[in-house]
């Protein structure tokens, strides 16, 4: 085993991941993680990906990625000139276009600038255009009346009166309800150690994850949903979900770096370093989630 690889291992180990759990953070295959831990570089696609696989893994475990690049760059291989040459013929073309597109944009912003005057022109010959119009109606109108005979107001009659009666005011007033206060029951702790809650009463329930440099990993559904969130945040850091219409399946890299609150609720997790797996269910969707259980099991 390389000192590299030893190194990566230890820190994984103190964090209590797994391989499974790395494979799962990093998206990188559980073959090439093994391949880093023993030095087996062969293993991997190109030498190209070695620095990359490397320090994502680093950063996962915690460690400072370019620190760990800077003390053991002599063990990682290097990048063959054929992996070198495919970039650098991709960035003339690239140049070319921003040359070509800065060339447009000047021409544009001298156009606009020679164009915003005429517009200031235009706008003040129509307002000066519509007020001696305006001014021109009002002395039409001032004649017209003049010449005309005044006629007598008409008189209301009696008759066409109408009293409103008011409704009579609502001795008690409406009483305001108290909306329901959530409730969190552990239904059960499944073999692969998973816990189910229920959450309750029906409706929108928000749900916060504090995590100090641990890795995060929120799914919609169920472990095979649609990823929410996946990552490690490196300083302390606050990440809110909304629980509503689909259960969230939450899977934390080491539990005594994380605190969950439900409606502000805590969720007791163990405070045990290690990983730690959850499925909150609200109770408005608990019949339609059977089957999401027996997939975390």
């Amino acid at each position: 085993m390389s000192d590299l690889g030893l190194l990566l291992r230890k820190a994984r180990e103190q964090r209590g991941y797994t391989l499974d759990d790395i494979q799962e953070a990093t998206k990188i295959r559980k073959r090439y993680l093994e391949a880093i831990e023993t030095g087996d570089y062969k293993v991997l696609p190109g030498s190209f990906y070695v620095r990359a696989f490397v320090k994502t893994y680093a950063e996962t475990v915690g460690l400072d990625a370019e620190e760990v690049l800077r003390l053991y760059h002599k063990e990682l291989p290097k990048p063959t000139a054929a992996e070198t040459a495919a970039p650098e013929a991709m960035i003339k073309p690239k140049s070319r276009s921003v040359q070509h597109n800065d060339k447009w944009g000047k021409l544009a912003v001298n156009l606009l600038m020679w164009l915003f005057p005429l517009l200031i022109i235009a706008l003040i010959y129509y307002f000066i255009d519509q007020n001696s119009n305006s001014k021109a109606q009002d002395s039409d109108r001032d004649t017209d009346i003049t010449n005309e005979t005044e006629m007598p107001s008409p008189t209301p009659s009696p008759s066409s009166s109408v009293t409103v009666t008011p409704p009579p005011a609502s001795s008690t007033p409406p009483a305001s309800e108290t909306p329901p206060a959530t409730t969190l029951t552990l239904t059960e702790t499944t073999s692969g150690g998973v816990a189910h809650y229920d959450v309750s009463p029906a409706g929108a329930h928000e749900l916060v994850i504090v995590s100090n440099k641990s890795w995060v990993g929120v799914n919609e559904g169920s472990r095979s949903g649609k990823y929410i969130y996946n990552g490690t945040p490196q300083t302390k850091e606050e990440l809110t979900f909304t629980l509503e219409d689909k259960p969230l399946y939450v899977n934390v890299g080491n539990a005594s770096n994380i605190e969950i609150t439900i409606d502000g609720i805590p969720v007791e997790d163990g405070d045990k370093g290690g990983s730690k797996k959850f499925l909150f269910t609200p109770v408005a969707s608990s019949d339609t989630t059977t089957d999401s259980t027996t997939e975390q099991q």
